[in-house]
């Protein structure tokens, strides 16, 4: 008899740390084992296309972009067996559950999102799903400042550090973000 159990991979670190980049290569496995994949992003992250995750780095993969975590439950087709959800962070609390519901029910679940926001601080729901992750990955980008391993995104406002009292979500890219160490991640307090 085969058994086959559901599992929660997590991918998590800053910004340009090659999340995406990491949960399209395992979707593509996936693909190429004929495993069924189906991939959800959060509709706000619209920076490169509307239809599919992308990594900075231009790698990409076709994707369902949904408003609210109950969609993915709509969307889901019967033979699905891996679920990508890329930037995690950004959908409201039942993902968590959701996510829960899937992996319980044999579905291997694959989710990339920052693990803290541009002030250093837990962001959303990752904390939670890093608790209750079969796997987790955290990676690291490149400080932009010293070039040594950077965990933290530096949200950046006419070149100088965002202030603590700014907006949480403000979804960009390098324009806006840089990876810094935490020697050189700034966040003033006015």
């Amino acid at each position: 008899m085969e058994y086959k159990t559901g599992s929660v991979e997590v991918i998590c670190g800053s910004m340009f740390s090659g999340k995406t980049e990491e949960m399209i290569r395992r979707l593509r496995r996936a693909v190429i084992a004929r495993q069924k994949v189906q991939v959800f992003k959060p509709v706000i992250d619209n920076r490169y296309n509307a239809s599919k995750v992308t990594s900075h780095a231009g790698l990409d993969f076709e994707a369902i972009p949904i408003s609210d975590s109950s969609e993915i439950m709509k969307n889901m087709k019967d033979d699905t067996t891996v679920v990508g959800i890329d930037e995690a962070q950004f959908f409201d609390d039942g993902i968590v559950d959701i996510i829960e519901r899937l992996a319980n029910h044999n579905i291997r679940v694959i989710v990339t999102g920052l693990d803290m926001d541009f002030r250093g601080e837990p962001f959303g729901c990752i904390p939670e799903l890093l608790a209750r992750a079969d796997k987790i990955d955290k990676l690291q980008a490149i400080c932009m400042t010293c070039g040594e391993p950077a965990n933290r995104t530096q949200r950046l406002v006419d070149g100088k550090p965002a202030h603590y009292e700014d907006p949480i979500v403000i979804v960009g890219a390098s324009e806006m973000y840089e990876a810094r160490c935490r020697a050189h991640h700034e966040v003033p307090r006015d």
